[in-house]
């Protein structure tokens, strides 16, 4: 089976693919000829992974799968949450958006935070959800230099170490969206 996964970032996709199957290949925005930024304008996460399939479906005609994820901190009431990659501005950095977390939790004692992925479906004109959530903590300063976005500040449950601490085996294995990748398959296993 062929789907088109419904992002251009590289670590995505490759972190994605590590966890599928060999009979589920994934194709690329890039390799579909897509280009264009998909506009992510919905202001919860479902709603702009739903966002992004529709785009490919109804723009390129394929049967794909887009997600959306977040970092929801409690002290925070769930933010930065849907606004994630652009916490601290348009230009997505990664070290500003943690610089800007770090700071805004540096007198907070409650650190709890979960990651959330959702996953939407659209096959064969049908659209499905899946969802994946990995709690944990958020740590005072940045460890590792595996991974990306808020990895080497998101120390997961039950672990010692930050998603950017451990390998892409380990975190597949763990994370919020190996957990919304896994229920996908389970779900194409079934058709």
């Amino acid at each position: 089976m062929q789907l088109v996964f419904a992002s251009n970032n590289k670590n995505k996709i490759i972190e994605i693919q590590s966890i599928l199957p060999d009979t589920i290949k994934i194709l690329s925005l890039e390799e579909i000829g897509c280009f264009e930024d998909i506009p992510e304008t919905a202001d919860t996460i479902e709603g702009n992974a739903i966002l992004k399939a529709n785009h490919v479906t109804e723009k390129y005609g394929y049967n794909c799968f887009a997600d959306d994820s977040g970092l929801e901190v409690d002290a925070l009431d769930g933010a930065p949450g849907v606004f994630s990659a652009r916490y601290a501005g348009d230009q997505k950095n990664d070290d500003d958006n943690i610089n800007k977390l770090l700071t805004q939790l540096s007198a907070e004692k409650n650190r709890k935070a979960n990651f959330k992925t959702v996953i939407a479906l659209n096959l064969d004109a049908q659209q499905y959800l899946f969802k994946g959530i990995a709690n944990g903590t958020i740590t005072d300063h940045k460890k590792g230099s595996n991974g990306f976005g808020y990895d080497p500040i998101f120390q997961p449950d039950g672990f010692d170490k930050t998603f950017a601490e451990i390998s892409l085996e380990e975190k597949s294995a763990i994370s919020h969206r190996a957990k919304a990748v896994k229920e996908l398959i389970s779900f194409l296993h079934t058709i």
